[in-house]
């Protein structure tokens, strides 16, 4: 999945397939057949952070639709060149959750 010029993994209905790695995760809301993004971040250990998320309840709230995660691992990145990324995604998209 393309997402800001980034190819992404997934995106996934659930975070089995996601591995604790840096990287860049975005949340994503499946409604009337097209992709929405609720929120993105970064984490050195992806699948932890999206699991244990604070903002699930404003993904939830903000989803009439499926809900999915797609990440974008980033094994040679620094966190700053990790949120750069997020905020090209965010400056991009305008998610609802989690404005910076």
């Amino acid at each position: 999945m393309n997402i800001a010029n980034y190819s992404f993994d997934g995106p996934y209905d659930t975070t089995a397939k996601l591995e604790d790695r840096s990287g860049i995760y975005v949340i994503l809301c499946f409604s009337g057949g097209k992709y929405t993004v609720i929120d993105c971040g970064e984490s050195a250990t992806v699948k932890s952070r999206v699991e244990t998320h604070d903002r699930q309840d404003c993904w939830s709230r903000n989803c009439s639709g499926t809900l999915y995660v797609a990440v974008y691992y980033t094994p040679n990145m620094q966190q700053s060149g990790r949120i750069e990324i997020e905020q090209q995604i965010r400056s991009k998209y305008g998610p609802v959750c989690g404005k910076r």
